[in-house]
């Protein structure tokens, strides 16, 4: 018999094993409705781990124990069986989660370094991107999902293949053969930093004119305004009202906002650049884009100076001349006025972001945060009265 059983509570496991197929599918279904109507349950899983065949017949089961059992799921699926499962169109119907391999980053060296994620090499062939936090599935599906809109829009990105546990949590695999982070190669002497201005600017262009399907991904604009909402008791009720209206008047756009670009979060393949950490992509205007690429090379410095040293492992100086390069060659067409406005604008929305970081991460009430929030709150008051627009 393919069949086991365990109960916790109400809720009632059935673990098939094996091969199930035609042959012997109606005795697993009898006995599954006999476990089934002698236990008892509110809750039914199939597990599916030493599971390594299911037919048609098999699935035909499955589908009738979910209609009688509503809160109904199978989980641990191998892969083989997950992608009948998913091609059939059963995985829209039920709640199914596949069996994840499980991997060890311990020793592996960290290639890129994100706001909400570390990337390890693994093998001179893959990578694995790390949350911060143990991220549930919804997250890791949720950045795949990101992932693919910018590919089939035309963005030089990374394309995950692959999820599996990490710990506690769960990473997302990628194939990148030989890539080096554009922070690598500067170090390593191969890019100059005029190469990497020069080519950061051609990938932020690029995702200001790719459009992306508004019902996929999230407004950046409305996500900006969630960072006045974490600040607004730290601030008078006059900047506040004012912050609003500026970040209210920008446009919305479908075009791409990455969300955390920078020189750890763009890999190299064989010449090309490709984008990691797309976990924070939006669409809207690019003075979101820049102004998360100001805060990686000159805002995080405000604070001090070391923070940027550590997090990119480049010198505040060496960053803070990128920075300049790069905003020169993304408005190359607007005068040196325009260009200092356009920074205060990209300075400002900075500053309303990293404010509020301590909030959002849980780290009020401590002497770091506080010093963060004071910090951003002069650079705020300080900065407001010089800026009409931040839109770009």
């Amino acid at each position: 018999m393919n069949l086991a059983y365990t109960k916790d509570s109400d809720e009632l496991t059935l673990f098939f094993t094996g091969h199930i197929d035609a042959t012997h599918a109606a005795d697993v279904e009898e006995a599954a409705r006999d476990i089934v109507e002698r236990e008892g349950c509110t809750a039914l899983v199939i597990d599916c781990a030493d599971l390594t065949f299911l037919s048609s017949a098999g699935i035909r089961i499955v589908l009738r124990l979910a209609k009688q059992n509503p809160n109904f799921k199978m989980v641990n699926v191998p892969t083989d069986v997950y992608e009948v499962l998913d091609m059939t169109g059963l995985t829209e119907m039920i709640e199914v989660s596949k069996a994840y391999r499980t991997i060890s980053v311990e020793g592996c060296p960290v290639i890129g370094y994100g706001a909400n994620g570390i990337v390890y090499r693994i093998d001179p062939e893959t990578i694995c991107k790390v949350p911060r936090t143990n991220a549930s599935l919804p997250d890791i599906d949720r950045e795949r999902k990101l992932s693919r809109a910018a590919f089939v829009a035309g963005l030089p990105t990374a394309i995950p293949y692959d999820v599996v546990r990490v710990g506690d949590g769960y990473g997302t695999v990628f194939e990148l053969l030989n890539a080096m982070s554009m922070a690598d190669l500067f170090l390593k002497g191969e890019y100059s930093l005029e190469d990497v201005a020069r080519e950061s600017v051609e990938i932020l262009k690029q995702m200001a004119e790719a459009s992306l399907d508004p019902a996929v991904i999230p407004s950046a604009k409305e996500d900006a305004l969630t960072w006045i909402d974490d600040i607004q008791d730290d601030l008078d009720s006059t900047t506040v009202k004012r912050l609003r209206e500026l970040f209210e008047a920008v446009p919305e756009s479908d075009h791409m906002v990455h969300g955390d670009f920078h020189i750890k979060n763009v890999m190299v393949q064989n010449g090309e650049p490709l984008l990691i950490d797309l976990d924070t992509l939006t669409r809207g205007n690019p003075v979101f884009d820049l102004a998360t690429t100001y805060s990686a090379y000159v805002g995080y410095g405000i604070v001090s100076p070391k923070k940027i040293d550590t997090f990119l492992g480049i010198s505040h100086v060496e960053t803070a001349k990128l920075w300049d390069l790069i905003l020169r060659g993304y408005l190359s067409d607007r005068s040196d006025a325009e260009i200092a406005a356009a920074e205060q604008g990209i300075r400002l929305v900075s500053a309303v972001r990293l404010m509020g970081q301590p909030k959002r991460h849980g780290r009020r009430g401590t002497p770091e945060g506080e010093e963060v929030v004071q910090t951003y709150r002069r650079v705020i008051e300080e900065t407001l009265p010089q800026v009409d627009h931040i839109a770009l």
